[in-house]
């Protein structure tokens, strides 16, 4: 079988599925909720209302933005850090492509169900969670993913493709 894939450096924290299935599924579902926090919510209402109709969105975004920098900045100084489960193992991924990603070490299982958190280098950063299944010791198949996740994942792979271009056409130069 042949996959594309594109050198992204990103980390990933996993464990195998059958560790505790339910406590995974509760922190994926809370990992996509994490939209629904309560300036969003007003932004939505407000969005609804056509009230943000006259406000250029770029710079409305980046003041969201700075509200959530705030808002996790006195999450961090009242000590609140997001509960989130421990996973078993961290790997370095050394590629991804729309469905698959590969891990810079042969540590997995073959066809086993892992469950991961992966801190997206986009912006926002955020955590994105996702069920995958190994399809070797380093390869692997997506198999569970939300919309939103998959929308950006395919948005950084797109970026990274690119800056591997530009980098390769640089270096031909």
């Amino acid at each position: 079988m042949s996959v594309r894939l594109v050198k992204a450096p990103i980390e990933i924290f996993f464990s195998e599925v059958q560790r505790d299935k339910e406590a995974y599924t509760r922190e994926y579902e809370q990992l996509s909720e994490s939209d629904d926090d309560p300036i969003n919510q007003w932004l939505k209402l407000a969005r609804a209302k056509g009230e943000t109709s006259d406000t250029d969105p770029v710079l409305l975004n980046l003041m969201v933005e700075i509200y959530r920098k705030i808002d996790s900045l006195e999450k961090f100084l009242k000590n609140e850090e997001p509960k989130r489960v421990s996973l078993a193992h961290e790997a370095a991924i050394e590629s991804i492509g729309f469905e698959h990603f590969k891990l810079s070490e042969d540590i997995l299982q073959e066809s086993v169900e892992y469950y991961g958190r992966i801190a997206m280098p986009i912006h926002p950063k955020r955590d994105v969670g996702v069920f995958f299944i190994a399809l070797d010791k380093s390869l692997v198949k997506i198999i569970k993913m939300h919309e939103r996740d998959e929308r950006e994942w395919g948005a950084y792979l797109t970026a990274r493709e690119r800056v591997l271009i530009r980098e390769s056409k640089e270096s031909k130069s």
